[in-house]
């Protein structure tokens, strides 16, 4: 797991029953796409995220699969429907076999 990713989400603290959301997510990552070459004329190893996914109380809300073509720093924002008070889980897989969890729990208010 490297030391420099760090994944941040910003959700509602509430919300209406029913009420659509916008939740946004950014994980610093290089995205590495294993094209490129080092000063040393290696190549420098793939290294991406491959995988977001975002459930509320243990439901899929979106899952999404990237390739190398995805830019560093990967940014999403993306609207999701809050049936009631919960938790947001969010996962980002690595090609290194990390994973990357944060939660964030919305009010009915």
């Amino acid at each position: 797991m490297a030391d420099n990713v760090k994944p941040k989400v910003r959700v509602p603290k509430t919300a209406a029953a029913g009420e659509a959301i916008t939740l946004k997510t950014l994980i610093s990552h290089p995205m590495e796409s294993g094209q490129r070459k080092d000063d040393a004329g290696n190549l420098i190893p793939r290294s991406i995220i491959n995988r977001f996914t975002c459930e509320f109380n243990g439901q899929s809300v979106i899952d999404v699969s990237m390739e190398p073509a995805i830019s560093t720093n990967p940014y999403f924002e993306f609207e999701a429907t809050v049936p009631e008070a919960g938790t947001f889980t969010f996962t980002w897989y690595d090609d290194d076999g990390s994973v990357y969890t944060e939660s964030q729990d919305i009010a009915i208010g």
